[in-house]
């Protein structure tokens, strides 16, 4: 089998079933043979890796552990989906305190660990503030981190393509940017629908109404359908993100990326744009949309902004003017 790099990836939160999901898919699709699985639950790491080997991907050198050491040193990419699942009833922000410390000490091991590593994943929620945390830790490059925010735009692209009767991918352009939560912003002034644009279709207001509630709680739906929080489009989603990273396909999807641009109004957080994943890591562009898109982009920064200064109040994160103490790249 050919794979696309010998580099080490490390899986983080291995054991658990975004993680293995993530393991399985890295192997199928030839990332690289070098896959190591971590967790800090044995029995779960241990037992995803059983399966691996059970699979027999030919040329495959998967190893496990429960050592951080072991499992960050040498690393060259890394995925992290190492955090608390989203339970029935909660918000991704409901995770804000426990998770953002584990995202801490993930980027305190990378500093420690990886300096060298070219690029990571950053999956659990809230993905915007975790990925901030962990980059502000771990000492790299802004455009080295990248965190999970394509779902929000393949469910709108699944709820236009359901309500006009077409094929998901006949539906282009369905965007949404800012935070990965409640208060998302929900783009389709972009949006061609087999071609033809969504604003000569005469959708109602009612309908665009439900549909955009429907993006927005897409997470919550999975988890009442299937008793847990999604685990095989996070996982899927996040291998396509690091296979670009690798020098594989670009990344084309919207990717929550490190954003300090005051001449677009956006200053110090981690949002969703515009971007593309390559090679070279993540690169954004502006966000173009109607004022009232717009307007709701601004709001769903503000509210990125308020659960930034919570993890500087809880002491996760220095003051923003300290940063560069923690990481000289920012």
């Amino acid at each position: 089998m050919k794979y696309l790099t010998n580099e080490k990836l490390t899986i983080v939160g291995a054991g658990g079933m975004i993680g293995s999901n993530m393991a399985q898919a890295a192997l199928m699709l030839g990332l690289t043979p070098n896959i190591c699985l971590y967790d800090i639950y044995e029995p779960g790491v241990y037992g995803v890796a059983e399966e691996m080997y059970h699979c027999a991907f030919e040329g495959a050198n998967i190893t496990w552990t429960t050592d951080p050491e072991v499992a960050f040193t040498g690393a060259r990419y890394i995925v992290s989906s190492g955090g608390a699942p989203r339970k029935d009833g909660m918000t991704r922000e409901d995770l804000l305190k426990g998770n953002c410390q584990i995202a801490a000490e993930f980027g305190d091991f990378i500093k420690k660990y990886c300096p060298d590593v070219r690029h990571v994943v950053v999956i659990f929620n809230p993905a915007d503030v975790t990925a901030l945390t962990a980059l502000i830790h771990s000492g790299l490059k802004p455009n080295q981190l990248t965190s999970l925010a394509a779902l929000d735009s393949t469910r709108l692209q699944e709820a236009l393509a359901t309500e006009f009767g077409v094929q998901q991918s006949k539906v282009v352009g369905a965007r949404t940017y800012g935070g990965h939560g409640e208060a998302m912003a929900v783009f389709a002034s972009k949006v061609l629908i087999d071609g033809e644009p969504l604003a000569s279709k005469n959708l109602s207001v009612d309908k665009w109404a439900e549909i955009k509630f429907n993006t927005v709680q897409g997470g919550s739906k999975i988890i009442k359908l299937r008793g847990r929080s999604s685990f095989q489009s996070p996982a899927y989603q996040a291998v396509k993100m690091i296979e670009a990273a690798m020098g594989g396909e670009p990344f084309l999807w919207p990717a929550g990326c490190f954003v300090n641009s005051p001449e677009l109004g956006f200053e110090n957080v981690f949002m969703a744009m515009p971007t593309v994943i390559d090679k070279d890591g993540v690169h954004y562009t502006a966000p173009e949309g109607t004022p009232q898109e717009m307007a709701d982009l601004k709001a769903s920064y503000e509210h990125l902004c308020k659960m930034r200064e919570e993890i500087i109040q809880l002491g996760i994160v220095p003051a923003i003017k300290d940063w560069h103490k923690e990481n000289p790249n920012l």
